[in-house]
């Protein structure tokens, strides 16, 4: 058996299988590339099965996927107390630890985190359709994720989480507000000792682009679902030259809102996404770069 290396996940892989045995995507699929470079990420097949250390995890159905997970003894999986579908009584689960409590509530970044513990069997769905998206990392990657993608993560995957110093402000003096378009918070997922295996869930469908050194891009700040740690990431406004409604200009401004990924690094968006809220002028914000038009 010659290995090869997944177009999707990265890594060394047997050729010999239907499906890639550690991030699910077809071995045999012809690889979808659009004209700008986007690679389309093929939904994991019914029914695949993922192998992580001596357990495994079967992704079943297609519009709501669900994760069911055989966890072996001495290995477990950690996750949103809210995506948990089912477990069998053999199944150890509590309580993990979480720092920052009360930024996590004001961010509303899920509160509340469990620890499932084999052996036993357990099942997790994020109840909304979508993509079940599955990145193996190798032992000292690193990898950014947009809050809310979460899914699960191995016992062996460090789980932390920052600010995203991408902001502006609107309004004036005591009506000021802070907005964060890519949300104010992101997990960051380490594999510190070992290899281990993340999972996410994508609203829509999931594309995946290579970043050479210095190359940048535009994208909707909420469509992110994941970036290399090596990828920039900061403002980028966009302003039309003449709107034709001078006289709004003094309270109403004009503009799109989007992020500048500046590589080197992988970076993945969804097609599903949310825009930026209203048309009131910015009067601060974070580093940015403009363009008229």
């Amino acid at each position: 058996m010659n290995a090869y290396v997944c177009k999707y996940c990265r890594q060394p892989s047997d050729p010999s299988q239907p499906t890639c045995p550690l991030c699910g995507a077809p071995v045999d699929i012809r690889e979808s590339v659009s004209d700008s470079g986007w690679i389309e990420q093929p939904p994991i097949r019914d029914m695949a099965k993922l192998q992580f250390g001596q357990s495994h995890v079967q992704i079943a159905g297609t519009t709501v996927p669900v994760a069911e997970f055989n966890l072996a003894a001495g290995e477990m999986v950690y996750f949103s107390h809210h995506v948990l579908l089912w477990a069998d009584p053999a199944t150890r689960i509590q309580n993990m630890s979480m720092r920052g409590g009360w930024k996590r509530m004001m961010a509303g970044l899920p509160m509340i985190m469990l620890e499932a513990h084999g052996p036993g069997h357990i099942a997790l769905s994020d109840n909304h359709a979508g993509e079940v998206i599955a990145l193996p990392l190798q032992h000292g990657q690193s990898m950014w994720v947009k809050e809310h993608r979460f899914l699960t993560a191995t016992g062996n995957i460090r789980y932390d989480w920052d600010s995203n110093d991408v902001w502006f402000v609107t309004g004036e003096d005591n009506e000021q507000e802070t907005h964060y378009p890519m949300g104010q918070y992101g997990d960051i997922f380490h594999a510190a000792e070992r290899p281990g295996l993340l999972l996410l869930h994508a609203p829509g469908n999931a594309f995946i682009r290579d970043l050479r050194k210095g190359e940048s891009l535009l994208v909707q700040p909420s469509s992110l679902i994941y970036r290399d740690l090596s990828v920039r990431v900061h403002l980028h406004l966009e302003y039309p030259r003449n709107t034709g409604f001078a006289f709004w200009r003094s309270n109403w401004d004009y503009r799109n809102i989007l992020v500048r990924l500046v590589g080197p690094g992988r970076v993945a968006v969804n097609s599903i996404f949310e825009r930026p809220e209203g048309m009131e002028a910015i009067r601060r914000h974070s580093y940015a770069t403009r363009r008229h038009w």
